[in-house]
């Protein structure tokens, strides 16, 4: 050692065990002629450099920049460290307790070096569809319990080779400390069944199933995070037979293409929708169509945009050199239950559906379907976060207790919580039988088990009958915290933003229990994570039929009619008139003045709903929020027009947004023979108009400068950037969703810091 040498502790924090960060140190420091240790730590990962302080700083530096794909930094500390000498840096073994509080990397795409092995004929690797490094491959769905070592994953089934077992001893591999590692000697193997679970003699079952793929048969493959049900997309009568089998009306399909030359012929590709599509993560991104295309009509009915992903397993990448234009790759399930992951489980479940199965012999601890992702009005946007993207915590901007939140009864996700973390699951999905409640319940025992969070407070729904706010209150001895559903929304989109109140929170939805007992989905809040008050929502109309109106969209449309026009709406020549019965519209007139099964809404989800169904575009539903969706698909980037509009209050509580005179403009413009898309660009202008105007309107009687838009509504192009344009142009700090769902997949953050503020100001 020199005069000129000092030394360092490092303590580094984030995802940085498990992904190739120690043998990262050790290369990185002898790189810049550094001496030392490094360890894993029940936190991170510490370490201790001695050299040149010129070195030491340029290592720091270099730090992010260079680091493995699949770690993620949170907080770097750098200490003094008194000189002692080391002869050279080495990896040494891991420090103190167990390593419970560090982060889990989510499982991500095959990496470019793997996929050059599996396609090199001189590799041992040549062909092997679970090839995998430090690097890239399975993480989250494999782990079953903490820290992450292989005997705690499912790997734990297969020993390593003496060849595999020495690339996972040695610093300098890239497969150093890879839990998956494995080759086709001593690692998981695919076989190709028949529908009854009978295996199919075959030498190459990926080729074998390429080749009944192209002769229109469909095939459920087990994945990553559950298995696919894989047809041609190319083929029409393929596409429809799944379509019947699977029970899925129109709902989109996803699809998967071999490369971006692919995805090119069949949809437009900007350059921000190509990282989405290249990113480690590899979601669905939402796509314009090109027209004409080769893809079957079926795969994405009346819709504007196909969700393509690329290939992100290396079974994905062999399937697909077989040539397809695209292949249909949907989660297997029947409609409304979880994405099945068992061998048994699959052949029990979706039997009736494949007519062979592709399946594999590692274990999926457990299931995560494929994140879906657009990009809108200048960000991602995720629609349903998942497979690539969790575990990786949102960062919050103050600590918090543990919380436990149980989300909603859609699109449902829970969170917990940890310090300055919070840990969103991925998509369960919708809690409407007992199987997606038993795996609501599996994740939040297999979170709480991987993550070592104990929570101290459990947040739920103000409704009660939601399978998670049953559960919450099934649960003794945990303090208890309903959120209302809007508030929550509005929390999760600061949260997201590390953001304080107050804010003017848009929180625009379907459906929502209101602290009044009525229905919510049209409001205005001035809120911060404590408490809320309601500044302005959306008149309320009566729901005939209640549940059913969600599912038959015509219903809204005659109770916002009836509150537009009276009694006599019969007698307007509109085309819902030429598809509904009139005993049946005088059914819901009935209910409605009876109130009869007809709760109050003031859901702007709903009013979408109506005008779609008014204008004849849909009077029925397959999937939530389909008129919705499709009311924005035929909308017409040309027109500039827009309705009237209007709010009323007294100033004792919150104004009230008429919706009369947007639905007699939407009727007097059907009179006049104008096109539904211009009526529903004219539609669309309103809202933006409407909605910047009146956060102009609080902001000079509150003095709240800062807007915070979310709820599923928001999931609509359209509208989000009209708003966020409008908005910002006002003047408004705006606050969007970009790490979390605006629909309720996003809701469970929101329950738990609003839950964490009310504990903390002792609300509990």
């Amino acid at each position: 050692m020199t005069d000129a040498t000092s030394a360092k502790r490092l303590e580094i924090n984030g995802i940085v065990q498990g992904v190739g960060f120690r043998p990262f140190i050790y290369q990185l420091a002898n790189h810049h002629g550094l001496k030392g240790e490094v360890a894993n730590t029940a936190t991170g990962v510490s370490l201790v450099l001695e050299g040149p302080e010129n070195g030491i700083r340029q290592f720091i530096d270099d730090l992010p920049a260079r680091k493995p794909p699949l770690a993620h930094i949170v907080e770097v500390s750098a200490m003094p460290e008194p000189v002692k000498g080391f002869s050279a840096f080495s990896i040494v073994k891991s420090r103190g307790s167990a390593t419970r509080a560090t982060l889990i990397s989510p499982d991500v795409m095959v990496c470019d070096d793997c996929l050059a092995e599996m396609r090199d004929p001189a590799d041992r690797r040549f062909g092997y569809p679970f090839i995998n490094c430090t690097n890239c491959g399975p993480r989250y769905t494999i782990i079953d319990d903490i820290p992450y070592d292989r005997p705690k994953t499912s790997m734990r089934h297969f020993t390593m080779c003496p060849l595999c077992q020495a690339e996972y001893d040695d610093p300098d591999n890239r497969r150093f400390h890879a839990q998956p590692n494995a080759c086709p000697v001593c690692g998981p193997r695919v076989t190709l069944c028949d529908s009854h679970g009978h295996l199919i003699d075959t030498d190459d079952p990926i080729a074998d199933t390429a080749r009944r793929i192209k002769e229109g048969r469909i095939v459920a493959v087990k994945g990553l995070g559950g298995f696919h049900l894989a047809v041609d997309a190319t083929n029409a009568d393929a596409v429809t037979r799944l379509r019947r089998r699977k029970h899925r009306e129109e709902k989109p399909f996803a699809l998967m293409c071999a490369d971006l030359d692919r995805i090119r012929a069949i949809s437009r590709v900007s350059d921000a929708e190509e990282k989405l599509l290249v990113s480690i993560q590899r979601p669905i991104v939402l796509l314009e169509k090109r027209e004409p295309n080769p893809i079957a009509e079926a795969v994405a009915p009346h819709n504007r945009y196909f969700g393509i992903m690329l290939p992100y397993t290396p079974l994905h990448h062999l399937l697909l050199d077989a040539g397809f234009t695209a292949l249909v790759m949907t989660s297997a399930n029947l409609s409304e239950e979880p994405i099945a992951i068992d061998n048994d489980e699959a052949f029990r479940r979706l039997g009736e559906i494949a007519d062979d199965f592709l399946i594999h012999d590692r274990e999926i601890c457990l299931r995560s379907d494929d994140s879906i992702v657009r990009y809108s009005a200048g960000h991602m946007r995720p629609i349903r976060r998942s497979r690539g993207y969790v575990p990786v915590p949102v960062f919050l901007k103050d600590k918090m207790l543990p919380v436990l939140a149980c989300g909603a009864e859609l699109k449902n996700t829970v969170c917990l919580t940890r310090g300055r973390q919070a840990f969103v699951s991925q998509h369960i999905g919708d809690l409407e039988n007992r199987a997606t409640d038993d795996f609501f319940r599996l994740t939040v025992n297999h979170l709480k088990r991987i993550l070592d969070i104990d929570p101290q407070i459990v947040a739920c729904d103000l409704h009660p009958d939601y399978m998670s706010t049953r559960y919450a209150r099934e649960l003794d001895g945990i303090p208890r915290i309903e959120v209302q559903h809007h508030h929550a929304h509005i929390a999760a989109c600061m949260a997201e933003n590390k953001a304080d109140g107050p804010v003017i929170g848009l929180s625009f939805d379907g459906t929502g229990l209101g602290t009044d007992g009525t229905i919510w989905g049209g409001e205005v809040l001035v809120a911060d994570y404590h408490t809320f008050s309601r500044a302005a929502h959306l008149a309320p109309v009566p729901m005939p039929g209640s549940a059913a109106a969600i599912k038959e969209p015509w219903r809204m449309a005659v109770s916002h009619l009836r509150a537009a026009f009276g009694e006599d709406l019969g007698c307007l020549p509109l085309p819902l008139f030429r598809s509904v019965d009139k005993q049946q519209v005088d059914v819901m007139m009935a209910m409605m003045e009876k109130q009869i099964n007809s709760p109050l809404t003031s859901s702007l989800g709903r009013l979408f709903d109506a005008v779609a169904a008014i204008i004849g575009l849909r009077g029925q539903v397959a999937f939530e929020g389909q008129a919705a969706m499709e009311l924005e698909m035929i909308s017409d980037d040309a027109e500039s027009g827009s309705y009237d509009f209007s709010w009323e209050g007294n100033g004792d509580g919150p104004l009230c947004i008429l919706n009369a005179p947007i639905i007699r403009g939407v009727v007097r413009d059907l009179a006049k023979g104008f096109s539904p898309a211009m009526i529903s660009t004219r539609f669309h202008n309103t809202l933006v108009i409407l909605f910047d105007q009146l956060c102009r309107h609080l902001h000079t009687a509150t003095g709240i400068h800062r807007v915070a838009l979310s709820g599923g509504v928001f999931q609509n192009n359209r509208l989000l950037a009209g708003l966020t344009a409008a908005l910002e142009k006002s003047g408004f700090d705006l606050l969007t969703h970009r790490l979390v769902p605006t629909n309720d997949g996003g809701l469970s953050l929101g329950q738990a810091v609003v839950a964490a503020a009310r504990a903390n100001a002792n609300q509990i």
